[in-house]
């Protein structure tokens, strides 16, 4: 499968004054506010980090449903959080948290096939830092 998927981003004024939108091809996002303030501070808006926590954890979700599928399992739910640590300009860790119910499944299974999970979505793959993933499995 091959694919390719748009979005876009305009700024005006400086790093610090100024402000910005963000847009996507699907148009979920469509001229969507981001700033120094949304990005270092408590302001208004969205910003790179949250939306790359966003990418990951709908990635890495959606890969370990696929990957427990092959297994024979059908989870009931999956939750992932995803955060992302910014600190002197890059990303060191992302930490996933993943709270799963999946009927039949151990949780020995559930942690190992997670772990694949993790090191095969793709949005793992792109980024270069530190993944952590803690795992819990309900009911």
């Amino acid at each position: 499968m091959k694919f390719s998927r748009k979005a876009s981003a305009n700024w005006k004024g400086s790093g610090k004054d100024g402000k910005g939108t963000l847009s996507t091809e699907s148009t979920i996002l469509k001229d969507t506010q981001y700033s120094f303030k949304s990005r270092f501070e408590d302001g208004k808006g969205t910003n790179p980090e949250e939306l790359v926590g966003a990418a990951h954890a709908g990635c890495f979700t959606m890969q370990l449903s696929f990957l427990l599928g092959e297994a024979g399992f059908t989870p009931t739910n999956l939750d992932t959080a995803a955060k992302v640590n910014f600190e002197d300009g890059s990303i060191p860790q992302i930490s996933l948290s993943l709270s799963g119910t999946v009927p039949g499944i151990k949780l020995e299974q559930f942690k190992e096939i997670a772990q694949k999970a993790k090191e095969i979505c793709p949005i793992s793959k792109l980024l270069k830092t530190n993944i952590v993933l803690d795992v819990s499995l309900q009911g």
